[in-house]
Parts: structure tokens; sequence; C-alpha cells
């Protein structure tokens, strides 16, 4: 058991001011948060931790993370090629890169077969130091569509629901479905609707029975509306992007999304500073469906394409960028993720009976997201993290962009080439 007193804390849902707060820590616990002033006697005695004049805030949470995928340039290739025991290594390497840039709590969106399993509970009995990790196995697909390598296809009503029961009989926290394709398949196009609603309701029911959640990959306008009328949990990227990659917003079903009980999970990456720097007249959705009144967690899709895990504090900026307020970003990665992944009774706040996941940084978070890149203290589920070193985060040029991303450069350059005089 110890004491750790700050400046400020965070404490609570809303992250409201604790002027010289003070945060009993009992194992993996919170057992008592208030004005340092007013600690119980009982405690008298404990180790005490004085952090001075820094901020301690809750551990953060990326709500769409790929621990089998490496960041690099590649990581599909790679994943295909590592047989099971180098990709459980190539996820603990994932989950130490989150934790180090203060990723408590993590939520695996599509690993092949049942690896992330394994790799949440190696962690969460000490073998392996990470975040709390949320798995939903291997993602939900067509035979042949987006992510079919990681070994969840199917094919029928029937199949879907056998799915969803294996993988709840493996093991996992929640599920995923492909509502379109994705950019990271061959053959797959993302703007393609998978699966019709029916199919992916009855992923919905299932879930629901078992007490678990769905999350859906859909960029294109089609898949997006299939995934709201099928009742899914999570729209995961909610990108509305059409054949050529532009924007395909559509404003009636953005504001059918934000009047219902589904969040928008827009995998706002680290690389989204790039695309908003090179590509500046880009409409993002991220920006109207915050505008509308969607609820909004932090996500990622780090491991990626050149997306690694250390670089959330970056994405985190580029929520900003696409018009979210440091407040409301800050609270996007943690009570607003914890409640709608289904955890607010166990991590997102500082307050009594929840984890013992905690940051302290030198300044304010929800007036400056920048302070979260240096962190004094991790503590995950009670235990002190020293983090590993983080690599200096390169902007790309275009040439590194994503393959989308380069020909919608290419093509605004078109447009804007003055026509030949004859």
């Amino acid at each position: 058991m110890r004491i750790i007193t700050a400046a400020t804390v965070l404490a609570g849902p809303d992250l409201e001011t604790l002027e010289r707060g003070a945060v009993v820590v009992d194992d993996d616990r919170i057992a008592w948060v208030g004005p340092e002033s007013e600690i119980p006697r009982e405690y008298d005695g404990v180790e005490a931790l004085d952090l001075g004049e820094l901020t301690l805030l809750p551990g953060l949470i990326d709500a769409h993370v790929h621990l089998g995928f490496d960041g690099g340039p590649n990581p599909v290739a790679r994943m295909i090629s590592e047989n099971d025991a180098r990709q459980v290594a190539t996820m603990l390497r994932s989950a130490r890169e989150l934790l180090s840039c203060g990723v408590t709590t993590a939520r695996d969106l599509g690993s092949r077969d049942l690896l992330g399993v394994d790799v949440r509970d190696a962690i969460l009995d000490g073998t392996a130091e990470g975040p709390r990790m949320l798995v939903a196995g291997p993602a939900i697909t067509v035979t042949g569509g987006h992510c079919w390598f990681m070994n969840g296809e199917v094919d029928s009503p029937d199949e879907m629901r056998r799915m969803v029961r294996r993988l709840h009989k493996g093991g996992v926290d929640c599920f995923k479905v492909m509502s379109t394709g994705g950019n990271m398949t061959p053959g797959s196009a993302p703007w393609h609707a998978q699966f019709p609603v029916d199919e992916l309701a009855i992923a919905v029911e299932e879930a629901h029975r078992l007490g678990k959640t769905v999350a859906a990959h859909a960029h294109g306008v089609e898949g997006i509306r299939r995934a709201l009328a099928a009742g899914v949990d999570t729209i995961e990227h909610c990108s509305f992007q059409t054949h050529d990659g532009s924007d395909g917003y559509d404003e009636a079903l953005g504001n059918a999304i934000a009047a219902s009980h589904t969040a928008v999970s827009p995998t706002c990456s680290a690389r989204m500073k790039d695309v908003m720097r090179l590509m500046p007249w880009r409409r993002f959705a991220l920006g109207d469906l915050y505008r509308a009144g969607a609820t909004i967690i932090a996500s990622t899709d780090s491991g990626i394409d050149n997306n690694p895990h250390w670089a959330f504090v970056h994405a985190l900026e580029a929520m900003l960028m696409a018009g979210m307020s440091p407040r409301d970003v800050l609270l996007s990665a943690t009570s607003v993720s914890a409640r709608v992944l289904g955890i607010d009774h166990i991590a997102g706040s500082i307050a009594p009976g929840l984890s013992a996941d905690l940051l302290a940084v030198a300044g304010d978070p929800r007036e400056n997201i920048s302070v979260l890149h240096d962190l004094r203290l991790i503590v995950a589920r009670g235990r002190d993290f020293a983090p590993d070193p983080v690599p200096a985060f390169e902007p790309l040029d275009d040439d590194a962009l994503p393959e989308l991303f380069r020909r919608m450069l290419e093509a605004h350059a078109a447009e804007r080439e003055p026509a030949e005089v004859v």
C-alpha cells in the first residue's frame, strides 16, 4: 500500500480538479481519493510518494490496436510470414510499446487465431508487462475479405453464429466484424460492404447474449449504414470513404450515428498528422461526427503501416487537428472509452475501487495534450512501469504515404495543373 500525492489530481469520470490531492493505492486498486489534508488516519504510516507540482491522471485507453502488426512498412507480410511463436513475441513487444507511452488499457481488434488471448493472459498474470488487453481474436470477414489471413472467414448466417460462439469459447472479450473491405488486403475495397445487415445483426445478437460487444470495421457509407442498422457497439474508422478515397460524408447518417447508442472509434492514427499536413484540402469525417454530437473514443489502429504502437500521443494531437477540444480528446482516451468498452467499473478514472492505472505529467493535459509526451510516472494495475525509450517520431513525406493517399495527392496535383495552351 502507498499514498501518491500531487499538486493536481484529475479525479472521477469528468476529470475534475482536485488540488493537493491524494490517491491511496492498495495492491492493484485505488482505495481512497481526496484532498491530501483529509487522508484518513487509518493510512498513517503508509509509504508516501509526493509528486510535487505534477498532475496525476488516469492511464490512457487505445480502443483499436493490432499487437500482431509491428507498425513498420509491411506489417501484413510480417504477420503472414511469422509462425505463432514469433507472432507472440511481436505482440508482447507491441504491448510494451503501448505501455511505454501511457496506454494502460488497449483493445486488440484483430490478431491471428486466438494468440491475443494468450498474450492478454500473460500480461494479466505478470509473465509479461503491458496494458490490460481486451482482445477480439481474428476479425470476422468473408472468404478472401479484409484480413482473411487472421482466420476468421464466414460465408453464411449459420457460419457467423458459429464463429461468434467459437471465439467466445476461446476466451475473447469482444468481437470484430469487417462490415467493409479495407486498405491493407489486396483484392479488398474499403468502400464495398461485405456483409448484409442480417448477418451483422446475428453477430450482435450472439455477442450481446454473451454479455460482450461488437466492433464493426466500416469505411464506406453503405457498410457504415449496415453496421449502424445491425446495432453494433462501435464503428471503427467510420471514414465515409469513396472509391477514390475522397470524402463521402453523409450528414443524415452522421446525425443518426450521433442519436444512437453506437460510438465512433475513428482510428485517428499518429500518421493522420502527416495526411492533414500534406492534404490540407481533405475533409475528415471525425470533425463532422464530433460536431454532430457522436460519442467518440480514442483509437489509432496502431501496428498498421508506419503507425507504431508507441505514438499514441501524436494520434491524440491529430484528433485536435480534426477539430476536437483538448478536454474532449482526453475524455475520449479515458472515461468515455471505458464506458463504451464496458469497463468503466474497472478502469478509465481515478476513483475508489477502480484499477490503479495512473500517469503523472507536468502541466494540464485538459488544456495541452502535448504534455503527455513527457510522462514522469506510469503505474499499471498498481505497479510502476519503467518505460522503454520511445524513438523520435519522424514525419512521412508523400512517397511514404499509403497508396490510397498517394493517389489522392496525385489526383489533386493533376487537377491543379494549368491547362495546356494551344
